[in-house]
Order: C-alpha cells, then sequence, then structure tokens
C-alpha cells in the first residue's frame, strides 16, 4: 500500500548511487535509496507513492554529471530505470520506462462515495415514500400492527411516534451537528481513515483532513450557546440560573479535571502498552488539552461576562457590539497569543536559530537536526522530559530523533484562541438572535477576515510564509485558517438546519449529543473487534477503507441507540 517498485539496471562499467529526497520535506538533504557498487548489475526497491520524489543517479568515482527527475510514481506500479553511458564524456543518461500500470488508489473512495450518496438519498426519499405508501392505504401493513387496533389508530399511534421523536429541544441543533461531524470525522481518522495519507495528519507544515478535525472540536466547545464539550453547560446559562461564582468555579474546576484526568489515565494509553511506567508515561493529550481550554474559556466567562446593555438610541459601536460588550475578554486573548508569539519567536533555544519552527532533522538542509518544533520543542522537553509523544508525525520523512508533542505546552495558548473564536460565535448568536441575516452576516464577514489573514501569514504557501500553517505547532497562521473554516461551517450547518429547516443533522446529530461517550469509547474499543481486525489484503485501501468506515459506522449507530433511550453522558 502507498507503494511502488523500482528496478535500476545499470549499464555503465562503474558503480551507481541513487538518492532521493521528497518534494514535501522542506530543504531536505538527499537520502541513500540504492548502491550498486559494480556494473552492470540491478536490484529492485519499493519507493513511496505519496508524494513527488526527486532522484538523482551518480556514478562511482562521482567524476561525471549525475541525472536527476522528479515523478509521483503510481500504487503498484512497476518502474525501471536504465543508467547508460552518454554520447559526451562524463555525463550519464537515465532512461525510464513503466512496466506495469498502477492501479487507481482512489477508487475505494469514490465507491464508498456512491454507497454513500445512496444511502443518503434513500433516507431523504423515506419520508415521501411512507407518506405515499399512508395515501394508498398500505401503511397498515408497515406500521406497528397492534392488536385490536384499526388503520386508522394505527395511523393515528405511528403519527404520535413520528411526533415523539422530534427533539422538545430549542437548542440550536446546528450546533450538535458541528460537533458530531467534527466527532465522526475524528472517529473516522483516528480508525486509520482508509490509509490514506491526505486524511492523516500532515508531516509537518500544510493541512490534511485530519488537521481540522481537532479545531472544530476546539471551536464548538468554546460556543457560548451551548459553550460545551459533550452537553456541558457554560457560565453564562447558570449564571443566569441564579449560581453564584464560586458554584460556577467549583463546576467548572470539576469538569476540567475529569476531562484531563480521563485523557491521561484512559486515553493516552491501552492495555496493549502494559503496566504503565513513569518513564514513558505521555503527559500531554487530546483531552487533556480540551480540558484545560475549558478552564481558561469558563474562567472568562465567569470573571468577565459581559454586560447585556438596554437598547435605547443608536450608538456608533452598535454594529460591533458582539465585541465591545466583551472587550476585557479580547484584551485577554490578545495578550495570551502576543505571548505565544513572543516566546515562538524570541526565545533562545540552546544549538537553534531563535524563531526556528522547523521539524528539524534532514530538513533545512541538516543544519539544526536536534530543534524539532523550536521553542515549542524546548519548553515540553524541559518541563515534562521524556513524558511526551515520541512519534511525531514529522518522523518518518524528516527523519527526526527528537520527540516532540502536538499538544504540548506552548500550542495550548493558540488552542484557548481557537475556543474564543467559537466564544465569538457564540456571542453572535446571543446578541443577534433571531436575526438570522445578520447572524450569517457575521460569521461570513469573520470567516473572511480569518480567511485574509491566513493567507498574509502564510503568503498562500506551504513552506514560505512567515508563519506557516502548522498543526504540529498550533500556529498562529493554523488557527486563523481553521477559524475561517469553522464560521464557514457552521454558517453553512445554522442556514440548513436552523434558518430554512431543510435538514435536522441527521446522523451527525446524535453523536454530537452525546459525544463524551463516543470519543471515550471508540479511543478504548478502537483497537478491538468489531471495530477493528488484522486486514488480510494489504495491497490495496480496499480493506483499510471499509474497516475505517465500519467502525465509524457502527458509533453512529450507539450514539442512535442511545439518543433513542434518551441517554446522555454528561460530566
Amino acid at each position: 500500500m502507498d507503494e511502488a517498485l523500482l528496478t535500476v539496471h545499470n549499464d555503465l562499467q562503474s558503480g551507481i548511487r541513487v538518492s532521493y529526497i521528497s518534494d514535501h520535506c522542506y530543504k531536505c538533504l538527499y537520502q541513500p535509496l540504492l548502491i550498486l557498487p559494480d556494473g552492470p548489475s540491478n536490484a529492485s526497491l519499493s519507493v513511496s507513492t505519496r508524494f513527488t520524489l526527486t532522484l538523482i543517479v551518480e556514478a562511482d568515482p562521482g567524476n561525471s554529471t549525475p541525472c536527476r527527475w522528479s515523478q509521483l510514481y503510481g500504487e503498484s506500479g512497476h518502474y525501471s530505470v536504465w543508467v547508460q553511458p552518454s554520447g559526451y564524456p562524463d555525463n550519464i543518461t537515465c532512461v525510464r520506462t513503466l512496466d506495469k500500470e498502477p492501479i487507481n488508489s482512489y477508487l475505494p473512495l469514490l465507491a464508498a462515495a456512491v454507497v454513500l450518496f445512496l444511502l443518503a438519498v434513500l433516507y431523504v426519499s423515506t419520508p415521501y415514500l411512507y407518506r405515499w405508501l399512508k395515501k394508498s392505504k398500505c401503511i397498515s401493513l408497515l406500521c406497528c400492527r397492534r392488536a385490536g387496533e384499526s388503520s386508522l389508530d394505527c395511523d393515528a399511534s405511528c403519527s404520535r411516534d413520528v411526533e415523539q421523536m422530534k427533539p422538545a429541544s430549542s437548542r440550536l441543533r446546528s450546533l450538535d451537528t458541528f460537533r458530531g461531524l467534527s466527532l465522526i470525522v475524528m472517529v473516522f481518522v483516528n480508525y486509520g481513515g482508509g490509509q490514506y495519507w491526505f486524511i492523516q495528519h500532515a508531516p509537518w507544515n500544510g493541512l490534511t483532513v485530519a488537521d481540522f478535525v481537532m479545531p472544530w472540536f476546539v471551536f464548538i466547545m468554546g460556543t457560548p450557546e451551548g459553550f460545551v464539550f459533550i452537553g456541558l453547560v457554560c457560565a453564562l446559562p447558570l449564571r443566569r440560573k441564579g449560581a453564584t461564582s464560586l458554584q460556577l468555579l467549583r463546576k467548572l474546576t470539576w469538569r476540567s479535571a475529569v476531562l484531563i484526568l480521563i485523557g491521561f489515565c484512559f486515553i493516552n494509553y491501552s492495555p496493549r502498552d502494559g503496566l504503565l511506567s513513569w518513564s514513558w508515561a505521555r503527559v500531554p493529550g487530546v483531552l487533556q488539552r480540551l480540558g484545560f481550554t475549558y478552564l481558561i474559556l469558563g474562567l472568562m466567562q465567569i470573571v468577565s461576562p459581559g454586560r447585556n446593555v438596554p437598547q435605547q438610541e443608536p450608538r456608533w459601536w452598535d454594529p460591533l457590539q458582539d465585541v465591545v460588550l466583551y472587550w476585557p475578554q479580547w484584551v485577554f486573548v490578545l495578550l495570551l497569543e502576543a505571548v505565544w508569539l513572543c516566546v515562538t519567536f524570541l526565545l533562545p533555544v540552546p544549538g537553534c536559530p531563535t524563531g526556528y519552527v522547523g521539524a528539524g532533522g534532514i530538513g533545512d538542509d541538516g543544519l539544526y537536526p536536534n530543534c524539532t518544533g523550536g521553542a515549542a520543542g524546548y519548553i515540553d522537553r524541559w518541563l515534562l522530559g521524556d513524558n511526551i509523544y515520541r512519534h511525531p508525525t514529522c518522523k518518518e520523512l524528516y527523519r527526526t530523533t527528537q520527540p516532540f508533542d502536538p499538544e504540548g505546552v506552548l500550542g495550548t495558548i493558540n488552542s484557548v484562541v481557537m475556543g474564543f473564536a467559537g466564544m465569538q460565535a457564540g456571542k453572535i448568536l446571543l446578541v443577534y438572535r433571531k436575526r438570522n441575516s445578520c447572524i450569517l452576516k457575521r460569521f461570513l464577514i469573520w470567516a473572511t477576515l480569518l480567511g485574509a489573514a491566513t493567507a498574509v501569514l502564510s503568503k498562500c504557501t506551504r513552506d514560505r510564509g512567515f508563519i506557516p500553517v502548522n498543526k504540529n505547532l498550533w500556529s498562529l497562521s493554523y488557527v486563523t485558517c481553521m477559524g475561517s473554516s469553522s464560521f464557514l461551517l457552521l454558517a453553512l450547518l445554522y442556514f440548513l438546519i436552523d434558518v430554512k429547516g431543510w435538514w435536522a443533522g441527521q446522523p451527525f446529530i446524535y453523536p454530537g449529543m452525546n459525544s463524551i461517550f463516543v470519543y471515550v469509547g471508540h479511543s478504548l474499543l478502537g483497537p478491538y473487534f468489531p471495530f477493528s481486525w488484522e486486514m488480510k489484503f494489504t495491497g490495496d485501501h480496499w480493506e483499510a477503507l471499509f474497516r475505517s468506515l465500519w467502525g465509524t459506522s457502527l458509533w453512529i449507530c450507539i450514539a442512535y441507540l442511545l439518543y433513542r433511550k434518551s441517554f446522555f453522558l454528561k460530566i
């Protein structure tokens, strides 16, 4: 999977060296791929099909001009390179041929998309089919068939059942749907994502599908209308119920502590890891970051909840009242971001250039091999030692040796900033409630502003911007990019679900209303049957994609059953 076969034929009288770099690896050193010490000879090896590779062939001794080419190899394809002497002295030529056509690695995704589309069409058409059957007096054959009931009684009882399924709550369904969509994508990613590289996390700079999940979750956690991670009520509604600040603080601290403890004690490890040892135990984690972010956002709401100003004559700041009324929170968040910028770009790191934000290893011409993550990695290693993540996403591509934790200390600052963007969305919903056009306009304005900030900070490039988009570091450009996408997604869901009523949010609304259960459950039970199994066919993506979709679908079904039983796990 994700590999092709390359055969190198050496027709020279001397040996050759073949080296390569991945075009996704920024300023990386060439790595040895193959050495043929004597010629003529040949050898075969596997090459990655994930990214474009640049290969270079040098004759031994290296007094001839090497040949070089870049190519994106196809999965399961067979390729040959014939290294031959050139008509010019000290020159060699490389003739490339295709021996076997690669397979279409995206065909499983296409098939899955068609199946999911047909299921969606079936789901949407079912109510219309139901009404048609009812009109044709066939409903009695499909309805609840209770003894002693006439067809009319059966129709009436079925109608009551349908009405009972409709939620009586006035909560915004788009928020639960947003949360559920984020969670389902997270489950799919954690279950392998079909082993597609663009569904897994980016090696360092750049974005993939997996990189959207965590910030979306933090964003919706910060929305004061729900201000929830799995149904946790925020400080503002509790204050309106008459709770004192001490009660709010106690409840907030308890919930945050429970999230952090669940993450540290259960999510970071599995029974397959054996007995826990402090020598390798990981302290940071996803739930730890969410718990700490929740705590800071809650404290902001308790200390500075905003003011309800009675509407009088128009004021010049009325168009910005969702910002002006909460100005202390804005000052605090801007100070937090200033701290992140100063520490990231001004903190001296031993053996590394000040302001370095690269992956280290073989990147940046191999000058800073032990500088993975710059200040962020240095702070984590200084505070936590070896108790951080040891297999960062950059380890394979950049050949790094230093541990680096994507949920580290410094990145948590920008996690709070991301949550505050969600709080801003909630303030818009509160301040402009029942004014749907104003809400949608402000969502789009924020999405545009944050998107423009991302373009400026990154220079619309992956590696050459002022601040590259980087999920591992939770860089400022990454937060603005994710904030923009979050506002866009929330605007779309709010319009479809709460404004127009064209969609009720199924099936994502079910895990969204029980997300603590789904998240913890999928993390603990993921390695076990029926959610996973040892694959038999590992040469392509078919079984891997089916396994990922199967495990994800099971959790949607479980969430739906819990919804039907009115079971919602809360802290």
